[in-house]
């Protein structure tokens, strides 16, 4: 979603070059772009403004930091502004032992049912006891919609009836949580293609019945601006504690997540990152404002590898990686998401990939089947695949034989790579296996340098 406003702040900045002293005239130069750049992507006007002034009153004047040079200052301020933008601290819903009511709000199509279904796997892994309630009845199908994901996941539903008052509603939720005793209820409601007073006042009357510890306003980045303006219209009407941005990873310029936490006052609690149950992540400020200016974001790397729960590769020598090695390995690494963001993760990655750069998910699943397609004892000696077994394996998967030979000549280059590596790092009979990443801090250092 910020590629496009990340690639431009970052051109900006490197202008600067290495001057020992900003100017107040190379200050005003790059902020008036600065300035363009947010509201190019869609950036609240006065959000943009007010931006723009606080970078500027700390930079006009300032000496180099340290080691480090101009630009470089500049890139830490504007950094530390992000951070405080879209929202500084991270905030997470309040979460009492045992009595917690969630109310899920928002448009229609905003994604309200998906998000919840997402929100019930979130806390069960954390080993909260869930409760989803389908109260929204006036879409077709959305009662239904919530049983599959809540089978999907792995918890309760309680479907509200056509005509049930709120009353009504928080008798039968009370009696179900007599029979099984839930610690969180998620609450998700009836929404519309805009907003109305039927609308507000159907929310305002179930939600003072049912008074939640939570009202989470769920809102699709993909609308803008329009996005704030619904935000402040439940928050004045219905009173919204925090919100969920949903499609973060769609083609919007940025702007709506970037100006919600500073017009409307409310911290954005979580990210919908993919139509997946588990594509819902806490929302970090310093971590998105890292990616936005190409810092990439090591940490989320970090658990997205500990939530997929990767392995390390250990086998007996490097010259040991075999075909079998390579799938596990495959998958491994597809556990964690979509290799193209993921690579958007490293630090300096996202500049050093040309623009447009994608990945073919589907390359790697042809990959997957070919490999699949051959015996254990192909997978582990692949010199005995000749050509009537290249023959065999190629109509197991769909394939050609030329797609094998390449396969073939891949893993071949993979394997003297390995054993390279070996031989730099001494290893001998000690096993491949990943570099311990860092933990803890999720501040990016003032130090770092962003290269092309």
């Amino acid at each position: 979603m910020f590629e496009s406003l990340g690639n431009k702040l970052q051109d900006i900045l490197e202008k600067l070059g290495r001057e020992r002293q900003l100017t107040e005239a190379q200050v005003k130069a790059s902020m008036r772009e600065i300035r363009m750049a947010l509201l190019e992507a869609d950036v609240n006007f006065t959000v943009a403004k007010d931006f723009v002034g606080r970078v500027s009153e700390q930079a006009v004047g300032q000496q180099v930091l340290g080691s480090l040079n101009a630009g470089q200052t500049v890139i830490k301020l504007v950094h530390d502004e992000l951070i405080q933008t879209l929202g500084g601290e991270s905030a997470q819903p309040s979460l009492d032992r045992k009595h917690n009511v969630w109310f899920m709000v928002g448009l229609q199509g905003a994604g309200k049912t998906t998000s919840s279904g997402k929100l019930a796997a979130h806390y069960k892994k954390q080993g909260r006891r869930v409760l989803l309630v389908a109260a929204d009845t006036q879409r077709p199908a959305a009662r239904d919609q919530l049983e599959v994901l809540s089978k999907q996941v792995g918890v309760p539903v309680l479907k509200v009836n056509d005509g049930e008052t709120p009353a009504e509603t928080k008798a039968r939720i009370e009696e179900h949580l007599a029979r099984d005793p839930r610690d969180l209820v998620i609450v998700d409601t009836a929404g519309r293609l805009q907003i109305d007073e039927g609308l507000m006042n159907q929310l305002a009357a179930l939600k003072a019945e049912l008074q939640p510890t939570e009202t989470l306003l769920v809102v699709d980045a993909m609308t803008g601006q329009e996005a704030l303006n619904v935000a402040q219209s439940f928050d004045e009407r219905i009173g919204v504690s925090g919100l969920i941005m949903t499609k973060m990873d769609g083609d919007a310029r940025g702007g709506a997540a970037l100006s919600a936490r500073s017009v409307t006052g409310k911290p954005i609690y979580f990210a919908g990152v993919s139509e997946k149950i588990g594509g819902l992540e806490p929302f970090y400020p310093d971590r998105v404002a890292g990616r936005i200016l190409g810092m990439g974001d090591v940490l989320g790397l970090i658990e997205r590898a500990q939530e997929a729960d990767l392995k390390a590769m250990d086998v007996k020598k490097p010259g040991d990686f075999d075909l079998e090695d390579l799938l596990l390995q495959l998958r491994q690494i597809r556990k964690l998401g979509p290799l193209g963001d993921l690579m958007k993760m490293i630090p300096g990655m996202s500049r050093a990939l040309p623009e447009g750069f994608t990945i073919d998910e589907k390359q790697l699943q042809r990959i997957d089947a070919m490999i699949s397609s051959m015996t254990v004892k192909e997978r582990r000696n692949p010199k005995m695949i000749d050509g009537s077994r290249r023959k065999r394996i190629a109509k197991g998967s769909g394939s050609s034989v030329q797609d094998i030979n390449k396969l073939l000549k891949m893993h071949e280059q993979m394997k003297e790579m390995m054993k390279m590596l070996g031989q730099m790092t001494g290893g001998k009979g000690k096993g491949m296996r990943m570099p311990k990443l860092p933990r803890g801090g999720g501040q990016v250092p003032p130090s770092l340098k962003m290269k092309k």
